[in-house]
């Protein structure tokens, strides 16, 4: 694969040579280049330059205009206000790097892999077992997986956790409940059912709890159980197997419908670091780092406090001798760092949890897991709303299944889908077909064009829209482009770099090649959101294009039609392959 600059790279370059060429004195300098509605790009880094140096901006920028390279990039150079370049570029260059894009057989559009990758374990989709999914769970479940595409497509090693919760009190109580009801897991369903396996589970959880809460007897065996399940009982263990595999028989369902692979050698939940929670306590007390507190072994913080001015700690072990939540998370932490070789730990939690890994991290930094050379991120994200701005839940006041907010998406975008069907000659199989990739897109969409740190109110309606920023807009800009291609008869896409471009060629130009930079921003700073907005800036692009340039226009001249072929398929490749980072489908035809 051969990677291509892109023309602000370029740009930047010839702009960084002809600053260092025409004032010496000023050593490394940055252009400080932008996009412009003057011109293509405005680089301002002169101004600083001449206060540096004490001279007249206006006459070092002539410097400079002089000192660059004639032809082949540049078009037009001015100087303008105090100082500033406006740079035009040739719609020469334009062409023949979008040509060396799309030249590109490896579906990277030119797109290099970063020079500094490493190893990052993202931690991401953390269902409990034995619990219905909600809607509490989409978010880290969307952004997570949006979240690998993009790393592993910059060259990341991406290693992911599903920190699922299979472990604690609970287990005690479900598996004394299945011992005393041997035939409680069975159901109708068949082996794969995942609706029929979390409908028995959360029957039996119901059944279970509602015995907890009223037998003291049945109550001291479970506690009893939970012992033997911390010990390893291997007939205790052997239900408790019972209760993980059908969870995930149910998560893999979910996960299906979401258009999501999880794979379950990357599902490793609290159980997963049980072995590995004493040393984690023996060596965060040896080193001090954690101290004996009313029993319970704790970290404190001199900026952590409680509302009485207190210190609030970090509850390693409780008490009577059981392990908080942030023992397991500091063993995490230690297997991701010493045995993964993490160069990075990514967290994909909701936002209110952000004091708890602040703490953590804190801690793990103390002890040394965490060094100079490791960082550990947590990728808040913010709640999901109702149309009335408040967290959503149904009418009963319970919090929504995620399963049935997902099938009502579905359903909606079907419907969509149907009442443009007949136009298109859709059958019922790609009616049905593209109804789920456009209900689920919807869900993805609306969630990855938000900012992760924010709420964002889910509103079906505004989510299937054919206009306005949602995936439907841009998945029918797809299959719109798709549809000129097959009407194109025998003229074929094609580079012309001698024609003289129209400004809505060029802005649409100018947009494709910055599809690489926007990536590695995205993957820089884990925010799909600005992904998205460069997605839905494309399409409005092709949306002027389309009203200023006819591309199948019979006045057209032959090399006229192949150009704006060439232009419109890089874009229809360019929008695939967006989409796709974020986890969203393009449907051929809509």
């Amino acid at each position: 694969m051969a990677s291509v600059p892109s023309l602000a790279s370029t740009l930047q370059q010839q702009l960084a040579d002809a600053l260092t060429a025409a004032l010496p004195d000023a050593g490394a300098a940055d252009p400080l280049l932008r996009r412009s509605d003057r011109a293509d790009f405005q680089a301002n880094g002169i101004l600083a330059l001449a206060k540096k140096l004490k001279g007249n901006p206006r006459e070092l920028a002539a410097q400079v205009t002089a000192a660059l390279p004639a032809g082949g990039l540049i078009k037009d150079i001015e100087v303008s206000g105090p100082g500033f370049l406006n740079v035009t570029l040739t719609d020469r260059a334009i062409v023949e790097t979008l040509a060396a894009r799309a030249a590109d057989g490896e579906g990277r559009l030119g797109v290099p892999l970063k020079d500094d990758a490493g190893t990052t374990v993202i931690d991401y989709a953390q269902p409990n077992v034995a619990k219905e999914m909600h809607v509490g769970h989409l978010r880290s479940a969307v952004i997570g997986d949006a979240v690998v595409r993009i790393l592993e497509f910059t060259g990341e090693n991406v290693v992911r956790r599903h920190h699922i919760g299979d472990w604690g009190t609970q287990f005690g109580m479900l598996i004394q409940y299945l011992i005393e009801h041997p035939g409680a897991l069975q159901h109708e369903g068949g082996p794969g059912d995942g609706e029929a396996a979390m409908s028995t589970l959360n029957r039996v959880y119901k059944e279970s709890r509602a015995l907890f809460d009223s037998d003291e007897e049945f109550k001291a065996r479970s506690r009893d159980r939970v012992v033997a399940l911390q010990a390893g009982d291997p007939g205790t263990l052997e239900l408790w197997h019972r209760f993980v595999d059908e969870s995930k028989i149910y998560f893999h369902s979910v996960f299906d419908k979401l258009d999501m692979e999880i794979r379950d050698p990357d599902i490793v939940g609290e159980s997963g670091y049980n072995d590995m929670l004493e040393e984690t306590c023996r060596i965060l007390e040896e080193t001090g780092v954690a101290v004996r507190s009313e029993g319970a072994l704790c970290v404190f913080f001199d900026d952590v406090k409680g509302p009485d001015g207190n210190k609030v700690p970090l509850i390693v072990k409780k008490t009577n001798g059981g392990y908080g939540y942030a023992a397991t998370d500091l063993s995490a932490v230690r297997n991701r760092v010493q045995d993964l070789k993490a160069d990075t730990l990514l967290y994909v939690v909701d936002a209110r949890q952000s004091l708890h890994f602040r703490m953590v991290f804190e801690t793990a930094r103390r002890a040394g897991w965490l060094g100079d050379d490791v960082k550990a991120v947590q990728l808040a994200f913010g709640t999901v709303l109702g149309k009335d701005g408040k967290p959503f839940k149904t009418r009963e006041g319970e919090t929504v299944r995620l399963e049935d907010l997902l099938d009502e998406a579905v359903q909606r975008a079907t419907a969509v889908v149907r009442d443009k069907a007949e136009k298109v000659g859709l059958s019922e199989e790609e009616i049905v077909e593209n109804g789920r990739y456009v209900g689920i897109g919807a869900v993805k969409y609306a969630d990855l064009s938000t900012s992760a740190v924010r709420d964002y109110k889910f509103d079906l309606d505004q989510m299937v829209a054919l206009h306005g920023d949602t995936s439907v807009y841009l998945q029918y800009a797809y299959a719109r482009i798709r549809s000129i291609l097959r009407k194109a008869g025998d003229a074929v896409p094609a580079a012309h770099p001698e024609l003289e471009l129209a400004p809505a060629e060029r802005a649409l130009g100018l947009h494709l090649d910055q599809f690489g930079e926007v990536l590695a921003e995205v993957g820089e700073g884990y925010e799909p959101h600005k992904l998205a907005a460069y997605l839905y800036q494309l399409a409005s692009h092709l949306t002027t294009f389309y009203d200023q340039c006819q591309v199948l226009s019979p006045d057209n001249a032959p090399e006229v039609v192949e150009n704006r072929l060439f232009l419109v398929e890089l874009t229809a490749r360019t929008l695939h392959r967006g989409m796709a980072l974020l986890g969203i489908r393009t449907p051929e035809r809509l």
